[in-house]
């Protein structure tokens, strides 16, 4: 859900305290435009932006769909100064969620390739303030969102591992949640996959690890029915065949959100 305080904070940022630029009387239409091929997304914080403004949006796509160069994306009318006034922002938030959404389908198209199964999956690493805005345009892409906060699942990660002992670490946490909330547990060695599941994790995080230590670790999970294997580390969108081979269930890529290019947009006024 997009509120009006996001939509605030966006607008203030780029309209500021003196538009003279937007200063444009009268009434106009308006077109987001694709100018690559890509997947749409973040189309909802776009309509949020006009609604805010009083600006009309007539017609638009549904996050996910796949758009080729020329294809409208968005449509809009009402006062003229307030349509300029959003194009911009629109613009940003749109090509920027359509990038995350194309680079997800991407990598979903290429681990479908090897493997009917696994997940591609976002992690936490996110733009302050646009999260919601980051994990909706991964799953327009067909991607998961993974867990969207702290509080969706616990990961016992190195530093947890560090201070407590691996199974000290999962006993800890197993105590304090819920019967909802799984355990995702982050090894380093194949040889600690299998203790890692023995001691209670739903998930074991093969971090940094090779395809073929992947595969390894993957073979070490098989008798521990329900665990799923994830895979995560620095895995690029040319590394997924690679990944998606080993067998794991999810593999998980930071670069879905913090390195994927902006679709490129262009807004349009007049008909």
């Amino acid at each position: 859900m997009i509120t009006d305080a996001q939509v605030e904070r966006w607008l203030r940022e780029d309209v500021g305290h003196h538009d003279v630029t937007n200063q444009v009387p009268g009434e106009t239409t308006g077109r987001l435009v694709a100018k690559e091929s890509g997947v749409a997304a973040g189309l909802e914080a776009a309509t949020a932006v006009f609604d805010y403004l009083g600006v009309s949006v007539t017609d638009r796509l549904e996050d996910g769909t796949a758009v080729e160069p020329g294809d409208e994306i968005l449509r809009v009318e009402g006062p003229a100064r307030e349509v300029l006034r959003g194009e911009r922002v629109a613009v940003n938030l749109g090509g920027h969620a359509s990038g995350i959404a194309t680079r997800t389908r991407e990598a979903v198209d290429t681990a479908r390739a090897e493997s009917e199964t696994v997940q591609i999956a976002a992690t936490r690493k996110t733009t302050p303030g646009l999260r919601g805005l980051e994990k909706r345009a991964v799953g327009a892409g067909g991607g998961d969102s993974h867990r969207l906060d702290l509080s969706h699942m616990v990961m016992v990660k190195d530093n947890h591992v560090a201070e407590m002992g691996l199974e000290g670490a999962i006993e800890r946490f197993a105590d304090r949640t819920s019967f909802a909330t799984k355990i995702d547990v982050e090894v380093e060695r194949v040889a600690d996959a299998p203790r890692a599941a023995a001691a209670g994790a739903d998930i074991v995080l093969l971090d940094n690890m090779p395809p073929e230590e992947t595969r390894a670790a993957v073979d070490a999970l098989a008798d521990y029915e329900g665990v799923l294997a994830e895979a995560s580390g620095g895995i690029t969108l040319d590394d997924v065949p690679d990944y998606a081979a080993t067998g794991v269930d999810v593999i998980s890529m930071g670069s879905l959100t913090h390195s994927a290019p902006s679709l490129d947009l262009s807004f349009r006024t007049g008909d």
